[in-house]
């Protein structure tokens, strides 16, 4: 079975239960409406040549009908990145999948003043076009028994591509990641499993779907099992979608930590007296969230671990098996190990290495790049690039991205564990970064980027290096009052390097 068959028994089998409370557009959608637009806009797609069309539209019920209705199409959806660079992302994406359409909306364009690209096709146009003769016929095949409706739209093997993806870019060129449909039944099973998720659950769906992160969970997990989903189109209204939580009773919210802390600082107490499973992933989980969570509200968040390229889950801890600082034990059905970053040997527990992973959640590889598949997949193992230690319990510790360590004077030093010790030296509301910038005789030096000049560098120097090896304490800090994010909610660590390199090369002020 593929992606699109499970969306239409689920439609068939729920088809009274409401599917989407699109925020954006005001309009709630059942699970039988869901299904006459996706056959309706299938109709609309099948004029468009080519295997894959580009998808770029904020997180809604319209973003997740052209999902659908792509497959059913035949389609692989590529979903585009309209965050930051948005046209060039959408020329990067056509000219490394070769293919030309892409669908937008006008509404987005305008609110971002993104530049038209050629090959783009907005989605209000594609509704208006829809006649009344449309509407009638995709009701009427809406009530075919749910066998006859899965073999007439798409359907084949469950090694098809699913989605093409781009990795972040927050520390390279992004990479298209292909994920099968075996990919990502594995993580919506998996997790499923896990959790407990159901029909009677309503999903937060805040995240942006362009992201493995906000694709897998906020939309195919939901839209499997019967769930709900309240869609918010930006996940920064926290206002809002703190409303959205208190008034539609949402159960399950899934974000970055970053997402968490906006809607932690605009909530009150009891807004979210409904939710039973919160779980923040893409992003180290700080202490200071974690504990704000826990005396606000009550909600124990849990941390999770995932990439791209794994569907993204792969290890999350639970209500019931939870070590906070930790990223939780693996998921059902994935094997993960912990290796030499030198030797490639597996380590012991209780041994930082790289981690990797084994099981259906690995994707396809890269589009067009055999020899970037190559390096990071060997007989079925992935290697994320991560550093980790797997405990006595089975838990893993995520030690930061080996792009992350860097070595200064001949020693390995994290710049995971930098920042989570500044981290707890700062104001509850100062946002940090560590990156490292050339030193012609050590190779390299530690800085740190934090959003305000109010706070005592030299106090908190010292208290670091209580901590932290001497080379390992930032030598100097920049402030960056708006330190670039991506639209994920991660960092954008390429960029924060970039101004701090030209704030010393330009001999700009900062604080020793």
């Amino acid at each position: 079975m593929q992606l699109q068959q499970a969306f239409i028994a689920t439609a068939k089998k729920y088809s009274k239960r409401f599917a989407v409370y699109d925020q954006a557009t005001e309009r709630d959608l059942t699970y039988d409406k869901m299904l006459i637009a996706s056959l309706i806009l299938t109709k609309k797609l099948h004029a468009y040549h080519g295997n894959y069309i580009g998808i770029m539209i904020p997180t809604s019920a319209g973003c997740m009908l052209s999902i659908i209705a792509a497959l059913m199409s035949g389609k692989t959806p590529v979903m585009i990145n309209y965050s930051t660079g948005a046209a060039e992302n959408c020329v990067y994406a056509q000219e490394k999948c070769s293919f030309k359409t892409i669908i937008t909306s006008k509404k987005l364009m305008k609110k971002l003043n993104i530049e038209f690209v050629d090959g783009m096709i907005f989605i209000e146009d594609i509704l208006t076009s829809v006649t009344t003769g449309d509407k009638i016929k995709a009701a009427l095949r809406s009530k075919l028994p749910t066998g006859m409706l899965q073999i007439s739209v798409h359907h084949g093997d469950e090694d098809e591509n699913a989605v093409i993806l781009f990795t972040s870019g927050s520390e390279k060129d992004p990479k298209a990641v292909q994920l099968t449909h075996k990919n990502l039944f594995h993580n919506i099973t998996a997790c499923t499993e896990v959790f407990k998720f159901s029909h009677e659950d309503i999903f937060l769906g805040n995240l942006p779907l362009f992201h493995v992160f906000g694709l897998t969970t906020n939309f195919w997990i939901p839209i499997t099992v019967g769930a709900a989903i309240v869609t918010h189109a930006n996940p920064l209204d926290y206002k809002k979608i703190v409303d959205s939580i208190k008034n539609y009773k949402i159960t399950i919210m899934i974000g970055t930590p970053a997402f968490f802390y906006g809607y932690l600082k605009r909530s009150n107490d009891g807004d979210f007296s409904s939710v039973r499973i919160a779980v923040a992933g893409a992003d180290k989980l700080t202490s200071q969230i974690r504990e704000g969570y826990r005396k606000k509200h009550g909600i124990e968040i849990l941390e999770g671990y995932g990439t791209t390229e794994t569907s993204p889950v792969i290890s999350v801890n639970l209500p019931e098996a939870n070590k906070p600082g930790s990223i939780g034990k693996p998921i059902p059905r994935v094997q993960v190990k912990i290796l030499d970053r030198e030797t490639y040997e597996e380590l012991p527990r209780g041994k930082e290495g790289k981690i990797v992973v084994k099981g259906d959640l690995v994707m396809k590889g890269y589009y067009g790049d055999l020899e970037e598949t190559s390096l990071r997949i060997h007989n079925g193992w992935y290697d994320t690039g991560d550093m980790g230690v797997m405990d006595e319990d089975g838990f893993l510790w995520h030690r930061g991205r080996l792009r992350r360590f860097v070595k200064i004077g001949g020693e390995m030093v994290s710049l995971v564990k930098v920042e989570d010790t500044l981290n707890k030296y700062l104001p509850e509301n100062v946002v940090c970064c560590v990156v490292d910038v050339p030193n012609p005789t050590k190779g390299a030096d530690i800085v740190a980027a934090i959003t305000t000049a109010e706070v005592d560098f030299k106090k908190i120097k010292k208290q670091m290096a209580k901590e932290l090896t001497s080379i390992a304490v930032p030598k100097e800090f920049h402030v960056i009052e708006d330190i670039p994010m991506m639209g994920t909610g991660k960092v954008n660590f390429r960029e924060v390097e970039q101004i701090c390199r030209s704030y010393q090369a330009n001999g700009k002020k900062t604080h020793s």
